[in-house]
């Protein structure tokens, strides 16, 4: 993707984050709102084909909407992960008190290939604009804790999500950033 002009919000730099699961509880499995996490067209396939293996994980309440109304929504042209009670994501389930992610659950342990969605992968970075060149900070209420657990490990925001910004970006376009802004 070096050939695209990336327009990268200066924060995933000089920002240091890191999940603290034991703080948030999970919480970005589990916003508030109408819309889940964005999908592209590739992901719906990934996560039909992979179906069968995450539904063991997840709760009769998010199999009966995921067989009821789909796994994902369509909105003003858009693709986006349905939820329960416009809150936790279908795909979420609980381990005592914090919010997971069964897809996560099942590629943890080997039974499929999908890890999860990109933009869950990359989260609290969104990616914006008609090429997808455009990489910000989504600064949330409930990342607060990870952000001090950042600054404790001394890990960025941009390091952080590494894997998912090979996934999506690749080796080259990881390691050009990371050396210009490390």
């Amino acid at each position: 993707m070096s050939y695209i002009e990336m327009n990268i919000d200066e924060r995933i730099f000089d920002l240091n984050f890191s999940c603290d699961l034991e703080k948030c509880k999970g919480a970005c499995c589990t916003v508030e709102g109408t819309l889940g996490a964005p999908l592209n067209d590739s992901e719906i396939i990934e996560i039909s084909s992979c179906y069968e293996y995450v539904r063991k994980y997840l709760n009769k309440e998010n199999t009966d909407v995921i067989d009821r109304e789909g796994f994902y929504v369509k909105y003003d042209g858009k693709l986006w992960m349905n939820n329960i009670n416009d809150n936790d994501c279908v795909f979420s389930y609980y381990d005592g008190d914090i919010a997971k992610c069964g897809i996560q659950k099942a590629y943890n342990n080997g039974e499929i290939k999908f890890k999860k969605p990109i933009s869950c992968e990359l989260f609290p970075i969104r990616v914006y604009g008609e090429k997808y060149n455009e990489l910000r900070y989504e600064k949330s209420y409930f990342c607060e804790d990870a952000l001090e657990k950042g600054n404790r490990e001394g890990i960025s925001i941009f390091e952080y999500v590494k894997d998912a910004i090979i996934r999506m970006f690749g080796r080259e376009f990881y390691n050009k950033y990371s050396k210009e802004n490390i």
